[in-house]
């Protein structure tokens, strides 16, 4: 029993070895990801995640005018400002959380021409 685990670890060091020496799990922040908000947030979360967010990153696109104002409600302007945020911020789960009414998606957010950002 003791041989066959030896000869499974000296297994699987030669297949990472094989690999190029690096069996990495992609982080989440190498993958596109998005942050928006929970649907079941309430009103005032949402109004202190706008603040938050806007306070550090430019919410003009969502100002009446441009191509985010529509649909015209907090949960959509919260989403888009928090997942500047998120974007601007290195795309860490953290920067997501918004005292847990955020949420992170791998689908696209982007409606019509309300592009959402991703990346710096």
């Amino acid at each position: 029993m003791g041989r066959l685990l030896v000869n499974l670890s000296s297994s699987l060091l030669l297949l990472c070895l094989i690999c190029g020496g690096s069996m990495v799990v992609r982080s989440q922040s190498d993958q596109e990801t998005w942050c928006v908000a929970k649907p079941s947030s309430d009103e005032v979360a949402l109004l202190n995640n706008l603040n938050y967010a806007c306070s550090i990153v430019n919410c003009t696109i969502f100002q009446e005018g441009y191509s985010c104002f529509y649909p015209n409600n907090n949960i959509s302007h919260a989403s888009i400002a928090m997942n500047l945020y998120f974007q601007s911020h290195g795309r860490n789960y953290w920067n997501c959380d918004f005292n847990s009414s955020g949420l992170i998606v791998s689908t696209d957010p982007s409606f019509e021409d309300c592009v959402y950002l991703f990346g710096n």
